[in-house]
């Protein structure tokens, strides 16, 4: 029965979680985006803007130039349209008061509809024609630069700087008198490159605050269970440094409002250190201690740290024959009467954090009642102290953990069937403790 039982009560204060005292403005989780996670984002990212632009319609350019001989030609081109974007490199820098993304060598293909219309004093007819253009925006260079910063707890995205440049520009007429291609490349070589650097910038400009509303709709609570939600607000100010971001927020467990759909603290306000020293890795993640006790300390006030223990995997140790020789007055006088355990805490557990390790200790009393028909009858009460420690990490693509126990007392607080020989049931109920580990996927 122990392993079972002292072993669940472990993984019952090292996972779930109303703390008395709620420090909202401090920070007790941080999060560090390093050179990777940048990389990583900064893909999604270039990969949006290319399909957001990809289908784009620009404006229509008009113009009315000067053609050798021919004399002056108004032509419109019409229907322009990105159908490719291509973007061999680009990177991400973060700064100290930003974040510069540079996409360098763009190669933008466009498609579109070009018309002219001329009259001379020798044909006063007249004349137009109209076709089909082809053009490739070649070596351009785009860049943008983000501002981050905490807005009263949520995150604010501004775009300060958003720029373009246009090396080279080809085009490929379909159709048209010869002179009209060098005409069309003399009128509108300059207006086809800034219309591209114009809505580029835009379009830009466009999905930076959109992704910026989106940061804003975050919720500052995170529901957890029925019970509980943690407190995600942000905290102090975005931490840049020339190779990552860190964000700081709140993350204590509080008491979940009703509203909110599903989706006292011994802290030393001391910096939180974010150790990440593999730079494969992308996100590093440091989890105060006050965290889990707030989580403890909510499910103990909530009531929630109280349990009825009627099946264990030796199921004999829950019935009085199976303790006829450990305690003979309980099987005299309640003889093959099946019992139950009734655990509850008499305090939140304390979860302490050492060298990557979550430790816990549990003060619990463990009654003991025996079932005659309808009656349950407590019989005995014996106070426990569980210390064990529990330990997190990534396993491919999943969270594995480990619960090990490392002390388990007992001691009798109260009985109604005599005495209790506490060394013979604590042999009963222990066992080495180096053995005493549980993994959990």
């Amino acid at each position: 029965m122990a392993p079972f039982f002292v072993l669940f009560l472990l993984a019952s204060s090292l996972t779930q979680g109303y703390a008395q005292f709620q420090p909202k403005n401090e920070a007790f989780i941080s999060l560090l985006i390093t050179q990777n996670g940048l990389d990583f984002v900064k893909e999604l990212l270039v990969n949006k803007a290319i399909s957001s632009l990809v289908s784009l319609r620009l404006p229509n350019i008009e113009k009315t130039a000067k053609i050798p001989v021919v004399g002056n030609v108004y032509m419109v081109l019409s229907n322009i349209t990105i159908y490719h974007i291509d973007v061999p490199s680009s990177h991400v820098k973060p700064g100290e008061t930003g974040i510069s993304i540079i996409a360098s060598g763009v190669t933008c293909n466009l498609s579109m509809n070009w018309y002219y219309s001329y009259s001379t004093w020798l044909v006063p007819v007249k004349i137009s024609d109209r076709g089909r253009a082809e053009v490739q925006v070649e070596g351009m260079e785009v860049g943008l630069t983000l501002g981050l910063e905490n807005q009263e707890g949520s995150l604010k995205l501004k775009l300060k700087d958003c720029g373009s440049n246009v090396k080279d520009i080809s085009i490929k007429l379909d159709g048209g008198a010869s002179w009209l291609y060098q005409g069309i490349v003399d009128a509108f070589e300059d207006k086809i490159g800034s219309t591209v650097e114009n809505a580029i910038a835009k379009k830009l400009t466009k999905g930076i605050s959109s992704l910026d509303s989106y940061l804003k709709s975050l919720p500052r609570e995170v529901p957890v269970d029925d019970h509980a939600s943690m407190n995600v607000t942000f905290v102090n100010d975005v931490l840049f440094s020339d190779s990552s971001v860190g964000f700081e927020t709140n993350g204590l467990f509080i008491e979940r409002k009703i509203s909110l759909p599903i989706l006292d603290l011994d802290h030393k306000n001391s910096k939180l250190p974010i150790l990440c020293t593999n730079s494969s890795k992308m996100l590093g993640i440091t989890l105060d201690e006050a965290v889990f006790n707030s989580a403890t300390a909510l499910y103990y006030d909530a009531k929630f740290m109280h349990w009825i223990v009627d099946q264990i995997p030796d199921q004999s140790l829950l019935n009085t024959a199976g303790w006829r020789f450990i305690v003979p007055q309980l099987y005299k006088k309640y003889p093959n009467h099946d019992m139950n355990l009734n655990v509850s805490l008499s305090s939140p557990p304390v979860v302490e954090i050492s060298n990557q390790k979550a430790g816990a200790t549990i003060f619990a009393d463990m009654a003991i009642d025996v079932l005659e028909e309808d009656e349950v009858i407590p019989v005995a009460c014996i106070s426990l102290v569980i210390q064990g420690t529990g330990l997190v990490k990534i396993k491919g693509n999943n969270l594995v953990g480990s619960i090990r126990l490392n002390d388990f007392q007992m001691s009798l607080k109260w009985s109604n069937i005599g005495n209790l020989r506490m060394y013979l049931i604590q042999d009963v109920l222990s066992f080495p403790t180096a053995a005493s580990c549980v993994d959990a996927y």
